[in-house]
């Protein structure tokens, strides 16, 4: 976002936390080269604070740190520490290798956590606060307190532990919804009633830090920043313990595309934010559910005829931001059984074909019954349906009717049924496979042995309905073709695209036909 756009806009930080909080989540952890990785897409992205681990929790989380320390070029690097003395130690030597370090400490302050946890009265941690943050502000200006479970802390107490981090030096204070219990409207009064109450508390920058057990990570981090925290605390893909923490991804378009309603920007460049979800998820192996706001494989996808109508005619009928403004390439439009005429028209286009109204009716209608059949329609199943009934138009080979027999260890054979100019033809023929039983037995109906230059299959896509994508390159007196074929069966597949392959080697599209096909 440019400089003047920004200008009657005050500035919010971006603490990102994937590589502690986020790596919590169970089955999350990262190796150190997964780490570094993360922490240079975070760097390049523009976050302004890394938090890159806990160093006292071990020897590797210590050398996580300190590696991410020496290579992050631009942001502040944070470590975590407890309201120990060994913490802070620790933490302070693993982030002074940084250009830009922070101590990041905390301790308990709610009840629940006081008698069941802490086992400290208010006093103790007062007085624990006002040790700690001292200790850590000795050793670098940067420090960040946060009460561990602000939002069910008594607010009077809170005042009292605020206050007391930011005489011992704390420049940034963060009040954590450490269970993801507040809802917006009180996470808004919490922060208003510390930042108007407490003494001094213009001398900190105050931070959310969101968890998302309800479902209001997000929501209550801009409540906060309503109320006049200015750093949110948040991970790539919403990672996180638990239910996770509130997404960056969505904070910063959030306040990227509503800045009408929330008068806040971000130095994040959010073009990077695409790459950066796919890095994490990589790293983390937690995929990326699909339905995700902003980084989902459906953010930018729709699959109802209504809906890509309007796509079609404007784009912002449908969507609030643009694919790139994310890192995405484009829109789409998703071929489905909701789809329309209008998509499914754009779509042959954007394949190369152009119909007329009655081959355009027909195909529309073998797409609608494919679709009623099958639950995701690529662009392979439209190319080879098009060809199948239009494209294929001179095609002189169909295909009719199959049967393989395979055994183990014993015959595979393909009986086969054709039409060759509209007259049918059954043949049988074996094979060392099943798929050379296939191909030799289209060689013996068509009576032609075009060189098999090169033949593979690819999964589309995983689950019990997946389509088998077939390719085949042939050559034959000369000439180099290649069919394709999409098909839920991996021999009919392979079938079809042979066959596709041998009509285009001997048919020029639109000419008369090169070569006798036996009758």
């Amino acid at each position: 976002m440019s400089t003047s756009a920004n200008s009657n806009k005050e500035r919010v930080f971006i603490f990102d936390t994937t590589l502690r909080d986020g790596e919590q989540s169970p089955g999350a952890t990262m190796t150190l080269e997964e780490k570094l990785q993360v922490a240079d897409a975070l760097d390049e992205m523009g976050v302004d604070i890394i938090e890159a681990g806990f160093p006292i929790a071990s020897v590797g989380d210590f050398e996580a740190v300190v590696a991410v320390a020496k290579q992050v070029k631009n942001a502040t690097v944070a470590g975590l520490a407890r309201a120990i003395s060994a913490d802070i130690d620790r933490a302070g030597e693993a982030v002074r290798h940084a250009k830009k370090g922070r101590i990041h400490t905390f301790v308990s302050t709610s009840p629940i956590h006081l008698a069941h946890q802490m086992k400290k009265t208010e006093d103790e941690v007062i007085e624990i606060i006002a040790r700690t943050v001292t200790q850590a502000r000795n050793l670098i200006d940067d420090v960040e307190w946060s009460g561990m479970d602000a939002t069910r802390t008594p607010i009077d107490f809170l005042k009292r532990c605020v206050e007391t981090a930011i005489k011992a030096g704390a420049t940034t204070i963060n009040l954590p919804d450490t269970v993801g219990y507040a809802v917006p409207e009180e996470h808004f009064r919490m922060f208003k009633s510390i930042i108007e109450g407490v003494p001094d508390a213009d001398k900190a920058i105050f931070s959310v830090h969101c968890h998302d057990d309800l479902g209001l990570a997000v929501a209550n981090s801009l409540a906060g920043v309503a109320a006049g925290a200015r750093q949110i605390e948040c991970t790539i893909n919403g990672l996180g313990e638990r239910a996770g923490n509130a997404a960056l991804e969505e904070v910063v378009m959030a306040l990227r595309t509503r800045g009408d309603a929330m008068p806040f920007y971000t130095e994040v460049e959010s073009t990077h934010l695409a790459r950066a979800s796919k890095i994490v998820s990589a790293a983390s192996n937690f995929p990326v559910q699909y339905n995700k706001a902003i980084v989902g494989k459906n953010a930018f996808a729709h699959e109802s005829g209504i809906h890509q109508d309007g796509m079609l005619k404007n784009a912002e009928t449908y969507e609030i931001m643009t694919p790139a403004s994310v890192g995405i390439k484009e829109t789409t439009l998703v071929m489905g059984k909701h789809s329309g005429r209008a998509a499914f028209k754009d779509k042959l286009k954007e394949l190369g074909y152009e119909l007329g109204d009655n081959a355009f009716q027909e195909a529309f209608v073998r797409f609608k019954d494919l679709a009623d059949r099958k639950k995701h329609v690529y662009d392979a199943d439209i190319v080879a349906l098009v060809d199948d009934e239009v494209g294929s138009v001179g095609d002189r080979i169909r295909l009719v009717d199959m049967e393989v027999v395979s055994k183990t260890g014993g015959v595979h054979k393909c009986n086969l049924v054709v039409t060759i100019d509209g007259a049918e033809k059954a043949v049988s023929y074996e094979g060392t496979g099943s798929v050379d039983a296939i191909f030799n037995a289209i060689k013996a109906a068509s009576e032609q042995d075009p060189h098999l230059v090169l033949y593979a299959v690819d999964g589309v896509t995983g689950g019990t309905d997946a389509q088998a994508s077939a390719h085949v390159r042939l050559e034959m007196n000369g000439r180099i073709a290649s069919g394709n074929a999409a098909e839920p069966d991996t021999l009919v597949a392979s079938a079809r695209a042979y066959l596709n392959a041998l009509n285009r080697v001997m048919i020029e599209r639109g000419a008369a036909a090169q070569g006798a096909l036996a009758g």
